[in-house]
């Protein structure tokens, strides 16, 4: 492109010939969609402040299995050790942190709500897009990131247990349910707050007021759970199908199915009859209810 000055104007020569690159089609587009929205989520290609606090939250989440292992490493070699000290076990250490909620609260509004607020949905729909091709690639960036972040400390766990105990081939062997235990349970926890936070998160083009309302949904369904409980007696643990209202705590009661077989007995849902079904249920109804959220809200980009 050459520019031709004359007096206080300027007269452009545009060149312009067809693209010879690859057409990748719809599957590329859905593709390229799925790692720009994890690049933005991870501050990757931003500023050095966009990074810090994806990081920081991925540290935070293996803080629990460093500390595991290093006083395995302590006691590795104590003879009036009867038993190896385990401070967090596989089964708990899915869905232990809070750091994953915020991630959800702080990550999901960000990667969907600009989108909306700066009006590019129409640019992007311009692509063989789809909205249900949008709402696929960004639940697959937040559900992968959400995925990563519990499953990179499970591997520092496993991985660190089995250098510092007596026998590394006996460890793995011994330990090899959980080699599926932990990515299921983990999966089943990832796609649910991924598609939560960003369902919640379609409704507004305020990255605050989603993030608000995604801490606000688990915050007040968990406290309502508890009232609905309620206390327990003389030592014993209260339970009841009041426990079924924390929308938090669905994926977890899914874990102690995966990891135990059953709900866990210090769970609230423990002494409710059939209290593994109904939780499946209602989680099986959440992840429809906020999928389809998500779909309408796009849909009408489709016409």
């Amino acid at each position: 492109m050459s520019a031709v000055a004359t007096g206080a104007g300027a007269v452009y020569d545009r060149g312009y010939r067809p693209y010879e690159g690859a057409r990748g089609g719809r599957g590329a587009a859905i593709f390229a969609l799925y790692k720009a929205s994890i690049r933005r989520a991870l501050g990757l290609r931003r500023s050095w402040r966009q990074k810090v606090m994806p990081f920081a939250l991925l540290a935070i989440v293996t803080i629990p299995a460093v500390i595991n292992v290093g006083i395995g490493y302590v006691t590795r070699n104590r003879q009036f050790v009867e038993q190896r000290v385990q401070i967090i076990t596989y089964r708990e250490y899915v869905g232990v942190s809070s750091a994953l909620l915020l991630f959800v609260a702080l990550v999901a509004p960000d990667v969907i709500c600009p989108d909306r607020r700066q009006h590019v949905l129409p640019l992007m729909f311009a692509r063989p897009l789809t909205g249900a091709d949008y709402v696929l690639a960004k639940v697959g960036a937040i559900t992968t990131i959400l995925f990563a972040f519990s499953f990179i400390p499970q591997v520092v766990l496993f991985v660190g247990n089995m250098l510092v105990s007596d026998s590394a081939l006996s460890y793995f062997t011994g330990h090899l349910d959980v080699l599926w235990k932990v990515p299921i349970a983990v999966l089943a926890l990832a796609v649910y707050y991924s598609v939560i936070g960003l369902a919640i998160s379609s409704l507004t083009d305020r990255r605050i007021v989603a993030g608000a309302a995604v801490i606000g949904l688990f915050l007040v369904t968990s406290i309502t759970a508890g009232v609905l409980v309620g206390p327990g007696g003389d030592g014993v643990r209260s339970t009841g199908p009041g426990a079924l209202v924390n929308v938090l705590a669905l994926p977890l009661y899914l874990r102690d199915v995966i990891f135990l077989g059953h709900i866990d007995f210090r769970s609230p849902l423990s002494g409710v009859a059939h209290g593994a079904l109904f939780a499946l249920l209602i989680y099986s109804g959440v992840l429809l209810l906020a999928t389809t959220v998500l779909l309408r809200r796009y849909r009408w980009v489709e016409r």
